[in-house]
């Protein structure tokens, strides 16, 4: 079904379902590995804000990732492993210099805060498009682009720590420009921006604005230095390679 979805097109989908959006999304044309640096600028409710630089490499739509902090120096050392399962739970460890220890992030865990940012590690991992159920919104407008309007309902097996997300997606190249995350309470939690930079014909990734509406604080992430297919080879995303510093 995958190599089938790939050769259509947004201006032949007047009549798809929330789920065949979902999967045309997840489906998007990506690179095989990808590597970037990175800012990650934490601003709290007072306007106070912290920033921190990062290296990351990925494997295969980023079911495999690797994060390495390089500032503030206290974070400096601290990196974040990432394996996704198809079947079966998904593996995250943090290597946390100070402690001399991996931490291990189980499902329950998932909700956690990402190093006190407003992305957890749920929000660091790919949707399982079993795991929810979707349903297509009315189509709107948002920053002048004509974009599909979709809600992810999460099922039970997803062990969400969201009760439902909207998102927009751009028509034309189906890259998610916005969207708005409900806690379990069902109160608006989140709105994430989203923008890209079209690097030898895959939209990457460039900028990423989280406000969390409740706590008033917010995270921005800017992405330089990216860089697509260069060979990373699958051995790289082991525990092991967590305490290993890559190359600036």
């Amino acid at each position: 079904m995958k190599w089938f979805l790939s050769f259509l097109t947004p201006f032949f989908l007047f009549s798809q379902s929330g789920v065949e959006i979902a999967t045309l999304l997840d489906q998007k044309l990506a690179p095989k590995d990808l590597s970037n640096k990175a800012k990650m600028i934490l601003t709290n409710s007072k306007g106070k804000s912290r920033t921190s630089e990062m290296v990351s490499k990925s494997l295969n739509r980023n079911e495999k990732q690797m994060i390495w902090f390089l500032e503030p120096r206290d974070d400096r050392g601290v990196s974040f492993l990432k394996v996704e399962h198809e079947n079966g739970e998904d593996e995250m460890r943090m290597w946390l210099p100070a402690f001399k220890r991996v931490r291990r992030i189980s499902a329950k865990k998932k909700g956690d805060s990402f190093m006190g940012s407003d992305l957890t590690f749920e929000d660091l991992s790919n949707r399982d498009l079993t795991h929810n159920n979707y349903k297509r919104l009315d189509d709107d407008m948002f920053d002048k682009v004509e974009c599909f309007v979709l809600e992810t309902l999460p099922k039970k097996e997803a062990q969400s720590s969201y009760s439902r997300h909207v998102s927009w997606i751009d028509k034309k190249t189906f890259n998610l420009l916005k969207e708005i995350s409900y806690d379990k309470r069902g109160v608006l939690e989140k709105d994430k921006r989203f923008e890209y930079e079209l690097i030898k014909s895959f939209f990457i990734l460039k900028r990423v604005l989280v406000n969390n509406t409740i706590k008033q604080h917010s995270t921005e992430i800017i992405f330089t230095d990216i860089q697509v297919d260069m060979g990373t080879k699958s051995d790289l995303f082991h525990e092991k390679n967590l305490r290993r510093l890559p190359k600036e």
